[in-house]
């Protein structure tokens, strides 16, 4: 039988008070270094794209159509492996969170996924695993592996800016520098127990199974936000 997890110490109110006023400070100091950050990172400069061809619903669509108008856009490369029946995991998860974007439309800008798989399979996916964002192919163009997320490698997230016709690179990121737009790992970071993985350091006696172990796969995805679901 399992025993259960250790429990945090209870202290009496004014003590716990005085330790959460402590960690307070810790947390409004990483606010202000990521709103410096942030400001770094409005003063990165930026690298001219070339008039990449992907492939949308309706066919071709240059990459500056990926805009719709808007002058900014953010693209999730999502991994797509060939002849597999789910694709990512990890990608598949962290895409299910966006429902609703529509906010991005007030700062002039868009967000969207590309993925190496062929555009067919793409929207037959998303519209298995109940995915809500608009998705491209970037299959037979160079615009994936120059962006950070070549055929059968890694996710990648970039970000773009529009000048007329002309699109500018402004920023990537990958790996865990991802979780910046997720919402489902803060949930966890605030949980008392954390994310239960076992690389965090907690205290002795928390949960931690293997990293990834608690993360959602594709078919659970699919199953509770796929067609299925739906029918």
């Amino acid at each position: 039988m399992t025993a259960p997890p250790a429990l945090p110490p209870v202290p009496d109110p004014a003590t716990w008070q005085r330790e959460l006023a402590a960690l307070r400070v810790r947390e409004k100091a990483a606010t202000r270094e990521l709103d410096a950050i942030a400001a770094q990172r409005r003063r990165l400069p930026m690298v001219e794209l070339p008039d990449y061809t992907l492939q949308g619903p309706a066919g071709p669509v240059r990459l500056v159509d990926l805009f719709d108008g808007a002058a900014q856009l953010i693209t999730y490369s999502h991994m797509w492996f060939e002849d597999s029946e789910w694709q990512c995991g990890g990608c598949t998860g962290f895409t299910s969170q966006f429902t609703r974007t529509d906010f991005l439309h007030k700062y002039d800008a868009r967000f969207v996924i590309v993925t190496q798989g062929p555009i067919d399979q793409a929207l037959a996916y998303r519209e298995k695993v109940g995915n809500q964002l608009d998705w491209y192919s970037t299959a037979g163009s160079d615009f994936g592996a120059d962006v950070g997320a070549p055929p059968g490698a890694g996710f990648a997230l970039n970000v773009f800016l529009r000048d007329g016709e002309t699109v500018y690179r402004t920023w990537h990121t990958d790996g865990r520098g991802v979780e910046q737009l997720s919402h489902t790992f803060p949930f966890m970071d605030v949980l008392p127990y954390g994310r239960q993985e076992d690389w965090q350091d907690s205290p002795d006696g928390w949960p931690q199974p293997p990293t990834y172990d608690r993360w959602l796969e594709s078919d659970e995805i699919a199953a509770l936000y796929g067609t299925g679901a739906r029918s």
